[in-house]
């Protein structure tokens, strides 16, 4: 893709996890994403799960419930709906037993 190209996120595709995470970590940092970034294994079971491919972002909540599924990306993506999906979540619970 010639944004990839752009944006210096090009890469041969992983051939176990180590390099997984070595080109999630690459494209973080690239990229500029400022949100927790999930890696599926080298196995891709949340991709054959969750329809993960092509790329697309979820916001699960911790229920395990699909709140938001992007459409394809990287063109698909749209923070900003991600954002408001985000801001419709509950606070956390507070633990009254934590100190």
């Amino acid at each position: 893709m010639q944004s990839n190209v752009k944006d210096g996120v090009l890469f041969h595709s992983p051939t176990n996890e180590a390099e997984r995470f070595g080109v999630a970590n690459a494209c973080v940092r690239k990229l500029g994403i400022h949100f927790p970034a999930l890696v599926d294994g080298i196995n891709n079971q949340v991709e054959l799960a969750y329809t993960g491919w092509p790329d697309r972002l979820y916001l699960i909540d911790r229920g395990g419930r699909v709140l938001y599924k992007s459409t394809p990306g990287p063109f698909g993506f749209h923070p900003d709906d991600l954002a408001a999906a985000m801001k419709k979540l509950p606070p956390p619970a507070i633990d009254p037993v934590a100190p």
